[in-house]
């Protein structure tokens, strides 16, 4: 389990589906289903955490991310709207870029919608740049995706 600011991440488990299926529903007009979220829990090429809260034990977002080779993908990303703006996101970010880093990534990527401003102020000010932009990607309503990518280091370099 890892502690930031004040919020506990760990992995996450089956009995955090509902909980993690609230957050998504809310947070996206297109979310995800329980199929999707499901089989990830134990893929060991997934980084799939929660964010808890520290004194209760709610959960108050989680993230996923897929590693292959070097690379990595920031597939999902959510906190519940109640504690939006008080770091959680940014835990649960700089969790995924620890996992990233520990795997040897070399690049990570992830779609954004072009209006989600919050968004990516968050993944700019974790080093992440516009690399390419996909019009129409999003539907519900239609938007354009920006695909932001992260370099990092190589270890000794």
């Amino acid at each position: 389990m890892t502690t930031r600011a004040d919020v506990d991440l760990r992995r996450a488990r089956v009995e955090d589906l509902p909980s993690i299926l609230a957050i998504e529903r809310v947070s996206f007009t297109d979310p995800w289903a329980r199929s999707s979220f499901a089989p990830l829990l134990e893929q060991p090429r997934v980084y799939f955490a929660v964010a808890l809260d520290r004194t209760t034990g709610v959960i108050l977002g989680y993230t996923v991310a897929s590693f292959v080779l070097d690379e990595a993908e920031l597939a999902n990303l959510a906190v519940d709207p109640e504690v939006r703006g008080r770091g959680v996101g940014t835990a649960l970010l700089e969790g995924a870029l620890d996992a990233a880093e520990s795997r040897g990534t070399r690049a990570m990527f992830l779609e954004v919608r072009a209006s989600n401003r919050s968004a990516i102020a968050l993944y700019e000010s974790h080093a992440f740049a516009e690399v390419a932009r996909r019009p129409a990607y999003y539907r519900k309503p239609v938007e354009d995706a920006l695909v932001l990518r992260r370099l990092f280091t190589p270890a000794g370099g």
